[in-house]
């Protein structure tokens, strides 16, 4: 008489609310905020803080589409599984491999960024240097979906805390309210309006990120509703860090120096404290390290969803029967990141990712558009005229970027 099979080992239920936040704020947060509270605070001027709280509501719309979703469809392949459920087979591997492509891209172009800072300090060729920094993040995330989270969470902990040391310096800015609470009332001048609704639509990039919680959702315990608070505290996090961030940029001593620095953040904190900015920059470099590995972790678990929905080659559904993480999915996304910083020249395909995420973004709402008009669910009924608003405004800022040439991202 045979022995039964064994079943296939499976992904390790192990990330709670705190992890999952950790792991949400570490890739919303990442280094791009560092240098892009100099262009908003260029653009908005004294109303920054409008605009990044307009970039907030842009972003909770799509946010609340996603909350929904994967409460209802808790799956690793996240976006790719929503449009697959509410639009069918095409549409579902067309985002997923554009979630994929984009974030191979992005951690590609980070890698490359962050060899190009070590060369500075550690005198190695540059393929020496991408292949050290890639393999180490490849290697992390192939032991485990919870030394992947700590070992991001300690460096949200540098970005984020260095953000947070930028607040508490910053304090006696905020607390001057008769000074800067007028700047939250726009005038009717139409240039400036102008000035925060541009500024809105670039810091909008600035809060994308969150949707990468979701792909963890097969990993996480009771996915139904940690996933979606996740969702939620990381935005809230992220609002709240941004805006008081931005008032404190408005109140500077010399604000015009602080918009434009390539450094802003740096400069902001030399400014408020009178100390170096130099640690503040390390911090950014530091965000770097945290993209590139949330970004091996996401597209490695995209990939793993998708095969077990039947819209990527199973090949990439096997998992580590020791260490209960995607192998294959990672090995692949871990070259492809190599190939890429290796061997083209990245700025026209980084350029296009912003598009794609938006255009993601406005098939996921449409899928809870199209899911909310099939299936008996009130709650997906209810809602469902709100992913068609959210697949809406998606256009609207992906055709303000084409107009424009805006380039967000982190």
């Amino acid at each position: 008489m045979s022995e039964p099979e064994s079943k296939p080992a499976t992904l390790r239920r192990a990330l709670t609310l705190p992890w999952l936040v950790f792991y949400g704020v570490g890739v919303t947060v990442g280094a791009g905020i560092f240098a892009l509270i100099g262009e908003i605070l260029s653009l908005a001027g004294s109303h920054a803080p409008l605009s990044f709280l307009l970039a907030g509501l842009i972003a909770g719309v799509t946010g609340v589409s996603y909350a929904l979703l994967v409460s209802r469809f808790p799956k690793a392949g996240g976006e790719a599984v929503f449009v697959h459920r509410g639009l069918g087979s095409f549409p579902g591997k067309l985002v997923g491999y554009g979630v994929c492509a984009t974030g191979t891209i992005s951690s590609a172009v980070v890698a490359l960024a962050f060899a190009g800072y070590m060369q500075a300090l550690v005198p190695l060729p540059q393929g020496v240097l991408l292949v050290a920094v890639v393999g180490g993040l490849a290697a992390i995330a192939w032991l485990g979906v919870r030394e992947s989270v700590l070992f991001a969470g300690l460096i949200t902990l540098i970005e984020v805390g260095t953000l947070i040391l930028v607040i508490v310096f910053g304090g006696p800015l905020i607390a001057d309210v008769p000074e800067w609470a007028p700047s939250f009332v726009p005038p009717l001048d139409g240039t400036l309006l102008a000035g925060i609704l541009s500024g809105g639509v670039i810091a909008f990039f600035a809060f994308v990120g969150f949707e990468d919680i979701e792909n963890m959702a097969e990993e996480t315990v009771n996915p139904e509703r940690t996933t979606p608070r996740a969702i939620f505290w990381t935005l809230g996090i992220t609002v709240v860090l941004y805006v008081l961030l931005s008032i404190i940029a408005v109140m500077a001593p010399d604000r015009d120096a602080v918009a434009g620095s390539s450094a802003p953040m740096a400069v902001l904190f030399e400014q408020i404290t009178g100390f170096s900015g130099k640690p503040v920059a390390a911090a950014a470099a530091i965000a770097m390290i945290n993209g590139i590995l949330v970004q091996i972790v996401m597209v490695s678990r995209v990939l793993y969803g998708m095969a077990n929905d039947g819209i990527a080659p199973k090949w990439f559904a096997w998992v580590d029967p020791k260490r209960r993480t995607p192998g294959r999915a990672t090995l692949v996304v871990t070259i492809a990141v190599l190939a890429l910083a290796v061997s083209f020249p990245l700025v026209r395909l980084a350029e296009a990712t912003s598009l794609v995420t938006l255009a993601v973004f406005a098939l996921v709402n449409l899928s809870l558009f199209r899911l909310g008009g099939r299936l008996d669910d009130r709650t997906l009924q209810r809602f469902r005229w709100w992913g068609l608003a959210g697949a809406a405004i998606c256009v609207v800022i992906a055709g303000f970027q084409i107009a424009t040439g805006a380039l967000g991202g982190h």
